[in-house]
């Protein structure tokens, strides 16, 4: 839904500088947009009045501004974005935590996925990295399967942080390693990251999901898996969701050794 022309609640402006590319080819330019803002307005509220004013500061007529949004409760992660250099998500973001000294604040696209438009980005390499390491519990079937194992109170606690990844990408941004591969094909050997590790531990550590534990573990031991981790520790500085990434890369780091050992003995 567009916001009003003008919030009902709108008392202060802030400058929004936005990075725009018309298309995944285009040449990137800046464009700058001065927006009315009332109490608790945040990012995605400043876009959708640029989508009903879409005239910059030189009051020239420009193209709605795009960007990725759904829950809007920081959930579905598909709105992360870097502002202000920060990559975080836009829903949480407020007007009045996030506006810098000389009133302003900036919006781009991350740079570790190819853009698509403007602020809208292409994830897919995050859920193919996903299916890679079957980040699912294996209960296909139309039949009844009988009573599933019982679960530890304690892992079941640590694998519900696990569980509140959203896919959102930020960790993937802050990770220096963690390159733009606009090539498809060379993501099997690309770097995988914290997201898709952390996957692995939460699936490993369920007892249905563990009987696919070995070829997860197979599939991060390779070109671009867990071994090639420069441990930043960039990512969980900046997960939304406080997940542990840096525990999880340490104890898939522990299940690899393991499981190549006894990969050498035959086992």
């Amino acid at each position: 839904m567009v916001a009003p022309s003008t919030p009902a609640s709108a008392s202060k402006t802030v400058r929004v500088r936005v990075k725009r590319q018309d298309t995944p080819q285009a040449v990137a330019r800046w464009e700058e947009f001065q927006v009315p803002y009332g109490e608790g307005a945040n990012v995605i509220s400043v876009l959708q009045w640029i989508a009903a004013n879409p005239k910059t500061v030189a009051g020239a007529a420009t193209t709605p501004v795009a960007w990725d949004s759904g829950c809007l409760e920081e959930v579905c992660g598909s709105c992360t974005m870097v502002i202000n250099g920060r990559v975080r998500q836009s829903c949480s973001a407020l007007i009045a935590n996030i506006i810098q000294d000389d009133g302003t604040i900036s919006l781009e696209p991350m740079s570790t996925f190819p853009v698509v438009r403007d602020l809208c980005v292409d994830r897919q390499r995050m859920f193919d990295n996903l299916a890679r390491v079957k980040a699912w519990v294996p209960i296909d079937g139309t039949w009844s399967l009988g009573r599933g194992p019982l679960e530890n109170p304690a892992t079941a606690e640590t694998r519900y942080v696990l569980s509140t990844c959203m896919s959102c990408g930020c960790c993937l941004e802050a990770c220096p390693q963690f390159e733009l591969e606009e090539d498809a094909s060379k993501w099997d050997t690309s770097l995988q990251g914290a997201q898709v590790w952390s996957q692995v531990r939460l699936f490993n550590m369920q007892a249905t999901g563990a009987t696919l534990s070995n070829d997860r573990l197979d599939a991060v031991m390779g070109q671009g898996g867990i071994a090639d981790c420069g441990n930043s520790q960039n990512c969980v500085k900046v997960c939304p969701k406080e997940i542990p990434l840096t525990e999880s890369i340490a104890e898939i780091g522990r299940q690899s050794t393991i499981r190549g050992i006894k990969r050498y003995l035959g086992g």
